[in-house]
């Protein structure tokens, strides 16, 4: 349910279905910037793609708007995704696109590839999972491309600093476990600050929502006390005390911000190969 409104807002504001960050170099943030901020990310991220066509696995491939577009550059498409809901998307929007609805770790397809694509996806498997399943797909020098948050060291876990916009793998983690692998780094850039943006646009929206409830809620309270106590106790009946205040905190609070998102995490486009030497010291 909350993909599905997600998405079909997202629509709405855009005309498309992308569930990524959007890339705000010079760009005001404003909710009218977004689908501008998104497309400069996604040409951030195909600026990385070798010359092709290209035999593309998207894994964790969202609703199918970057295997649209893969397509439309030519590029041959296998999507990977777990959700039922995503892989109809994907079907419809990618619709010459071959979609596995399946978990990366539980997929059996035999490639080779040319290039393995995360797109805001890898911070969701295993890296003892995702990076040996990829080595085995590439064709030879064949690529994989991340896109991706990664906590940094300041990051000591959400019961030391509460729920934090962002996430992902340990980015030290991230690179001893590239040290042990048959993959090398040869490009990365760190886009942090140009995504945190993103952040600061997403708590605007969730005010904006958590002012309209707030005053629905006290004019109700207002002027029918009784209709608000039922009320309240019908939503007590999914949500936690705990749950409530936690929703309210993310619907009024100001404490998700690019400055926090950019203290714990670092936002990476990494392009690793198992065939070239890693250009890293």
């Amino acid at each position: 349910v909350g993909l599905d409104v997600g998405l079909a807002f997202i629509r709405w504001l855009t005309g498309a279905e992308n569930l990524h960050y959007g890339l705000w170099t010079g760009l005001d943030v404003t909710a009218g910037n977004l689908k501008a901020a998104q497309e400069a990310y996604t040409a951030k991220l195909f600026g990385y793609l070798p010359l092709g066509p290209l035999r593309i696995l998207d894994i964790g491939g969202g609703a199918g708007e970057t295997a649209r577009k893969l397509l439309a550059l030519g590029h041959s498409v296998e999507i990977v995704v777990p959700s039922a809901f995503l892989a109809g998307r994907c079907r419809e929007t990618a619709s010459s696109a071959k979609v596995h609805e399946c978990m990366f770790e539980a997929f059996a397809g035999q490639g080779p590839f040319d290039l393995c694509l995360f797109s805001e996806s890898f911070q969701y498997i295993p890296m003892a999972e995702s990076l040996p399943k990829c080595s085995k797909l590439l064709a030879p020098g064949g690529l994989v491309l991340i896109a991706d948050c990664f906590r940094t060291e300041a990051y000591m876990g959400r019961a030391q600093h509460g729920p934090q916009a962002g996430g992902g793998h340990k980015l030290a983690a991230f690179r001893q476990e590239i040290a042990g692998s048959a993959l090398r780094i040869i490009d990365e850039a760190d886009i942090t600050e140009a995504v945190a943006p993103s952040i600061d646009l997403e708590q605007q929206l969730f005010n904006v929502i958590g002012h309209g409830v707030t005053r629905l809620s006290d004019e109700v309270r207002q002027k029918k006390p009784r209709a608000h106590w039922a009320l309240a106790r019908f939503v007590g009946l999914f949500l936690s005390v705990r749950r409530r205040a936690n929703l309210m905190r993310r619907l009024t609070g100001q404490d998700r911000t690019s400055a926090a998102f950019c203290h714990f995490n670092r936002y990476m486009i990494v392009k690793l190969s198992s065939n070239l030497p890693s250009t890293q010291p």
